[in-house]
């Protein structure tokens, strides 16, 4: 960051690039000063021919001045208006009419007529989160936009509607179905609490998923009558690039169009990865499946430990079903690994089981038709000749996502992909090494897979695009939160990364078990919830770390994400008042060290 009073520099090359994108994106750019007579003038001109442009007004910009600085340097002209048509610089005011005059304008104009014009303005490959923010945002803008949206079926046949993955199999499923086991929860808490009920308890999978999905076919309507509301064009195809700038749409029927646009966004997402072996696609799910699964998966075996396996591991054991997690390498990976270790150890104390040695999969094999049919798994040992055995109704896969970026056609036209990963790498601005073709979602390589990364991105995109906004994504302290029995938020660095960016010397850890006082009448898990900051000793204490594990994970770090952004400081922590009784009012009142070494144990709330 730049010294208090400092303005920053500019970032010249993001400059030249939106520049050139304006330019490249409007059959007519007049770069421009809402208070200039001489632009009006030549607005008025364009408007008297009938031809439509774009104008940005540099006064009211951000980035003005700067950006008649990159003008200056592509052109050689310091005044406005600055004039361009179909990419050819025609020049100020005077240049303008001259060219008028001697029909050479006319002629400029009538080139882009007599080129095939593009069907779009724009075409979003994917319509998930991310794909539909940025569509509409660019049809609110003026664009003619299409959306391709087509979900190639899982192994057991398995798809779904408009909106991805998060509200199709991602986010709103998960974060339903945890309810529904904290709910189960709360039944239990409750009778600490003076209610009596006879009747026993007992949970109905068929009656969650029905409401469930139909709370999603409502989304997936909403979602199709939004497109249609603003004008933008969607087809039900799977997409894929047959030449530059062209692609050709293939329904569920077989049925194929072409499509042309100037510009194309892929969105296209991740799918679940299975583990190559005898059996794994035949009788096996993944979270593309289980949301709506028709009947109670029984025993399940959770092969992963990202936070989709532990969160689908936590509510099918909320649900009351018996759950073990084969864990193949190391908890959550990616996340700061002393919180990783809580959550485990919190749903092993509420019955989930883990198998913790590294296996190697051999093979999944039937040995009981039904609904859930009953299943044999084999896996070796990679430390020794142990073979592991096991029989569950369910497995279900959860070892990572693929991007879908291999079969749509990239190659045709030139976009790099990592070839390890299938993700596509862009620069600062979203665009792919092809000029025209840019990429938002979690198919970017080397950037966070979060949904409001995804919608974030795509709006910003649109707006530089066609609204002449300069503003860019920001990747930096997003917060996330896993939702395992115990919700666990983070936002900035996990502890073992800071000391990789910062060394250990500079760092100061405040950390706290906390009791919910909701917890207290049960009496149950104490010194359990636990709450950390990490603070750059160098840097005023500023909180460059900030996690919480405990129950509203993440109402309590979408709040303190923005006093993150904002620059929070440990003294500024210090400074706030809690609310009490509450949760997040630990991080008001933090005063152990990690290197202190002393007790953090409660006694109460």
């Amino acid at each position: 960051m730049p010294p208090p009073n400092q303005t920053p520099l500019p970032d010249w090359d993001g400059l030249k690039l939106r520049v050139r994108t304006l330019i490249g994106s409007h059959r007519v750019m007049v770069f421009s000063k809402s208070y200039c007579p001489y632009c009006n003038k030549v607005k008025e001109l364009f408007r008297s021919l009938g031809v439509e442009y774009y104008a940005l007004e540099l006064d009211v910009t951000d980035d003005g001045p700067s950006i008649q600085q990159v003008l200056v340097e592509l052109t050689n002209q310091r005044t406005v208006p600055n004039v361009f048509v179909n990419g050819r610089h025609v020049g100020g005011c005077d240049s303008t009419f001259q060219a008028y005059q001697n029909g050479s304008l006319q002629e400029l104009l009538a080139d882009s007529k007599d080129a095939e014009p593009y069907d779009y303005d724009l075409i979003i490959i994917g319509g998930g989160s991310g794909g539909l923010a940025c569509s509409k945002e660019a049809a609110v803008l003026g664009k003619k936009v299409m959306v391709l949206d087509y979900v190639v079926p899982t192994p057991l046949g398995t798809s779904w509607g408009l909106g991805g993955t998060c509200v199709n199999v991602g986010c709103i499923p998960k974060k339903l179905m945890h309810q529904a086991a904290l709910l189960g929860q709360a039944l239990q808490d409750s009778r600490k609490y003076g209610w009596q009920y006879e009747e026993q308890v007992k949970h109905n999978w068929e009656i969650m998923v029905e409401a469930i999905q139909n709370y999603i076919g409502s989304l997936n309507w909403g979602y199709r009558v939004s497109l249609r509301e603003k004008s933008v064009t969607y087809i039900n195809s799977y997409g894929e690039f047959v030449e530059p700038h062209k692609i050709k749409a293939t329904n569920r029927k077989g049925q194929v169009t072409y499509h042309t646009a100037e510009t194309f966004v892929l969105a296209t997402g991740e799918r679940p990865r299975y583990l190559g072996i005898p059996g794994d696609r035949e009788y096996c799910i993944t979270s593309d499946d289980l949301f709506s699964l028709p009947y109670c998966p029984g025993k399940t075996l959770v092969v992963g430990a990202s936070y989709v396996a532990l969160e689908c591991a936590g509510f099918l054991a909320g649900l009351g079903l018996d759950v073990t997690v084969m864990v193949r390498s190391i908890l959550l990976r990616g996340f700061d690994q002393e919180m990783a270790e809580r959550v485990g150890a919190h749903m092993e104390t509420h019955g989930v089981k883990f198998i913790r040695n590294l296996c190697v999969f051999i093979q999944v094999e039937k040995l009981e038709e039904g609904m859930p049919g009953r299943l044999k798994v084999t896996a070796k040992s990679t430390e020794g000749p142990e073979v592991f055995e096991g029989e569950y109704n369910t497995v279900l896969i959860a070892i990572g996502r693929d991007a879908c970026t291999r079969n749509i056609g990239l190659e045709t036209i030139g976009v790099k992909i990592n070839e390890k990963n299938g993700k596509v790498p862009v620069n600062d601005e979203e665009q792919t090494n092809v000029p025209y073709v840019y990429a938002i979602g979690d198919i970017l390589d080397g950037k966070l897979e979060l949904t409001p990364v995804a919608i974030q991105a795509g709006k910003l995109l649109a707006r530089r695009l066609y609204g002449g906004s300069s503003t860019k994504c920001d990747y930096i302290n997003v917060p996330t939160t896993v939702f395992t029995p115990l919700e666990y938020g983070s936002c900035g660095l996990a502890e073992e990364r800071a000391m990789e960016e910062y060394g250990k010397q500079n760092l100061e850890v405040y950390h706290s078990l906390f009791w919910p006082l909701e917890w207290t009448i049960p009496g149950r898990d104490n010194n359990t919830c636990y709450a950390k900051i990490i603070c750059n000793k160098h840097d005023n204490n500023r909180v460059i770390g900030f996690h919480v594990l405990g129950p509203n994970a993440g109402e309590v770090t979408q709040g303190f994400a923005a006093a993150i952004k904002c620059g929070l400081t440990k003294e500024l922590l210090d400074e706030t008042i809690g609310i009490h009784p509450t949760c997040a009012e630990v991080f008001t009142t933090m005063d152990i060290t990690k290197s202190s070494g002393q007790d953090i144990s409660q006694r109460g709330c």
